[in-house]
């Protein structure tokens, strides 16, 4: 399980370290467990945060949401709530962040970094700037781009790429995500919240699921990559054997 401090934590959470704080005061969010005088928080915590986060933007109040933790955790024992959250929580990849600075980023993306560029990438999540170096929260992406770059794309061709990605992917995602979430609420929660058992057993589901999902999307997305490649290249071999063909009915006619 990973583990923040809590700058880290805010950060991720798109919070402030005051926030995160002030939740803690209220009985909101668990205290962190500590190492000397450091609070070492988990992504149960993190979870816990981006779903106050979400309830305070749909217009709940600090009451709601405590009456809201209040009957959850009361229906359920401690470490299974933590153990569900974390289900939830947990990151999708065991990708590790990397970080860089703007003279590494320079050397793979020679002529190629100007301030629109950088300005793309940071509002596109590639790169979050960090003092004087940038943390990458995926490295495979950023090399994926570079390599692209290398074989002769424009950066600002590859961010059009990404964007696109980003835009198609993200609607897709919501859609599972809303699809399996109401079938999982209707299985485990039919009152409404869940409560007792249900919550460790929605832990389990939700955990078994995510590999599944990921797993669909890898296939689908190779078969419909071959598939389109095949359409590509047909249609550029069409397009050169009708060049072909007109220029032997020219040569004929001449």
């Amino acid at each position: 399980m990973a583990e923040y401090r809590i700058d880290e934590l805010a950060r991720l959470a798109g919070t402030t370290v005051r926030n995160v704080r002030v939740y803690q005061d209220r009985g909101l969010l668990s205290p962190p467990r500590r190492e000397g005088r450091v609070g070492i928080y988990t992504e149960a915590h993190l979870a816990r945060l981006r779903l106050i986060g979400q309830l305070l933007k749909r217009g709940y109040t600090f009451a709601n949401i405590s009456e809201l933790v209040t009957v959850w955790e009361r229906g359920g024992d401690l470490n299974d709530i933590l153990g569900f959250e974390s289900a939830v929580g947990d990151p999708w990849s065991d990708e590790i962040p990397g970080y860089i600075t703007m003279s590494e980023l320079r050397e793979m993306f020679p002529g190629q970094v100007n301030a629109p560029n950088i300005t793309r990438s940071l509002r596109l999540g590639l790169i979050e700037r960090e003092g004087l170096r940038f943390r990458v929260p995926s490295p495979r992406l950023l090399n994926a781009g570079a390599e692209l770059v290398a074989a002769g794309m424009e950066l600002s061709t590859v961010l059009d790429i990404s964007e696109r990605l980003k835009e198609r992917v993200g609607a897709l995602a919501g859609e599972l995500v809303r699809a399996v979430a109401d079938h999982i609420l209707a299985q485990h929660a039919p009152q409404g919240i869940l409560q007792g058992e249900e919550i460790a057993e929605t832990a389990v589901l939700v955990r078994r699921l995510r590999p599944l999902a990921q797993t669909a999307v890898d296939a689908m997305l190779a078969d419909a990559m071959a598939r389109s490649l095949q359409e590509v290249l047909g249609e550029h071999f069409a397009e050169v054997l009708e060049h072909i063909n007109e220029r032997k009915g020219a040569a004929d006619s001449a």
